[in-house]
């Protein structure tokens, strides 16, 4: 049986600990902060990052890794003939998935591309599942149907309380049940099956306080939560008191809180939080 090894891209939610100890290949985006471009997680911070954009004139502008540098990996991952599994970002945000299939086509080992439909920590649910079942010596279908049971089962909300960067990128108008027309408004979305739709939107914190009260009581409900992330733009301290919540109702479950990768941040613009959980 072939070795599979695990690969995804920047926008993932994981740390230097799980991606050294599970030998994670991350292929970055790369991000243009008025005319300099960055490569995400190596030569800009996702703090760092923060605060460029709030200097910019401009919107940054990320991009998918090319299709040849997604071949040179897989040709140097498959060279001892192991297999692949790259897992992405939902093409609802960027094109990077579609950038891998072309490349696992000209690929010369075996590589196998999926759409996790999700990003962040909800899609790291799915890598960290992955590489701990290919380490168990678990065939390529055994995987996949372990990770569609992972994604059926995992929640992302987030909470955007400034909609100009989402205005700026033209995502707004792709926002089922979304009204442009408010001014300070907050939003609550969902990522559900690659798509964002609208849950709640209000003038003032209080929506976003409420949604976030609401939200951990029907956590608290659960018994069978395995793992929860806590992702921000720019909200340190909002991320903080929220995991501090989860773990009071939620003591036993490993929650991540972190900063979000620069290609989220771009989209959700600062003030934004993600909270994300599977159930098993």
């Amino acid at each position: 049986m072939a070795n599979i090894k695990i690969v995804t891209d920047s926008s993932v939610q994981l740390t230097p600990e799980e991606i050294s100890q599970h030998n994670i290949t991350v292929v970055p985006l790369t991000i243009m902060i008025d005319n300099t471009v960055y490569i995400d997680g190596k030569t800009i911070t996702r703090d760092d990052f923060m605060d460029e954009m709030a200097a910019a004139q401009n919107l940054p502008k990320t991009s998918q890794p090319a299709v040849g540098t997604f071949a040179d990996v897989f040709d140097k991952l498959t060279a001892d003939g192991s297999e692949v599994l790259a897992i992405h970002m939902t093409e609802t945000i960027s094109g990077t998935v579609n950038s891998s299939r072309q490349a696992a086509q000209i690929a010369k080992g075996k590589v196998t591309v999926i759409d996790s439909q999700f990003t962040d920590r909800a899609m790291a649910f799915q890598v960290l599942v992955a590489a701990e079942m290919a380490e168990a010596g678990k065939d390529m279908k055994t995987i996949l149907d372990k990770l569609e049971q992972v994604r059926d089962n995992t929640t992302l909300v987030l909470g955007v309380t400034n909609l100009d960067n989402l205005v700026k990128g033209g995502r707004l108008s792709r926002v089922s049940g979304l009204i442009s027309s408010f001014l300070n408004i907050k939003v609550i979305l969902q990522l559900q099956n690659g798509e964002l739709k609208a849950l709640r939107k209000g003038r003032g914190m209080k929506t976003i306080n409420n949604f976030i009260a609401e939200t951990i009581a029907k956590m608290a409900k659960l018994s069978n939560i395995k793992s929860v992330g806590i992702s921000t733009a720019g909200a340190k301290e909002l991320g903080e008191d929220i995991g501090r919540r989860i773990a009071e109702v939620l003591p036993s479950v490993p929650i991540l809180v972190r900063p979000t990768d620069p290609v989220i941040a771009t989209h959700t613009g600062p003030g934004a939080f993600a909270i994300t959980y599977y159930v098993d």
